[in-house]
């Protein structure tokens, strides 16, 4: 009965109320925040995951434009029906260079986290150009303009530069070739080394995406969604339960 009196005063009096609750909010804020200035990582490092290629990381800024997440988000959670509908639950690290990173409740139309490699490129472009030829019942809108605008890559390198200093451990070698990787991608049959393109950026999709001349908006978006969920091998993938 003494505590609970004494518990019935603090409520009673704002002033010390107040303080109570600030010395607890320090401690609990103290216990959150402290270890963080010595840990080197807080993400578990998983082996495959990747910076985005060029085209990649050109087309998440197409879609990160276009709005896309404000209806998909890229978070599947450790709940059995969203693993069992849309695969293994996201790890931390598959986000670790996205900036900023897609993650999201909202869903007005699926889960993308693992939307890459589950649809061939021609369907991608004709979902992407007329959603409801695809999906009667989708109310996305069509985005088939994205093929009438080019892109020349003139930019990609500063594009990753930037990124790097954020942190994504893009490489000297990686931001020279970056505009050579960015049109070989989307034309591997063409003058650039695809080879050295895939050794750069492992599992990458490399394909002329929209099947038109030039490299578009389209080929951008596609080449980012295709790589959605790819990176982990989850057949041999063990997480650290030390973490």
């Amino acid at each position: 009965m003494a505590f609970l009196d004494y518990h019935k005063h603090l409520e009673r009096n704002a002033t010390l109320l107040l303080a109570g609750s600030l010395l607890v909010v320090t401690i609990g804020g103290i216990v959150e925040i402290a270890p963080l200035f010595y840990l080197e990582n807080t993400i578990e490092e998983v082996e495959g995951v990747r910076p985005y290629s060029p085209l990649e990381l050109a087309g998440r800024d197409i879609y990160i434009r276009e709005g896309c997440y404000t209806c998909h988000s890229q978070m599947i959670r450790p709940m059995r029906d969203e693993v069992e509908r849309y695969g293994h639950y996201s790890l931390a690290a598959e986000s670790m260079y996205d900036h900023p990173h897609q993650w999201g409740s909202k869903r007005t139309g699926p889960d993308l986290a693992r939307v890459g490699g589950r649809y061939s490129d021609a369907w991608q472009v004709q979902h992407l150009s007329d959603p409801q030829s695809v999906v009667p019942e989708s109310i996305m809108p069509p985005y088939a303009y994205l093929k009438d605008t080019l892109l020349d890559g003139a930019h990609i390198g500063e594009l990753m530069e930037t990124h790097r200093f954020v942190g994504v451990p893009y490489t000297d070698d990686q931001i020279a070739q970056a505009r050579a990787d960015f049109m070989v991608q989307a034309d591997p049959m063409g003058d650039g080394d695809i080879d050295a393109m895939i050794e750069r950026y492992p599992g990458a999709a490399a394909s002329n995406f929209d099947s038109l001349p030039g490299v578009s908006e389209m080929d951008a978006l596609v080449a980012y969604l295709q790589v959605l969920g790819t990176m982990v091998d989850f057949s041999t993938f063990t997480p650290d339960a030390s973490r």
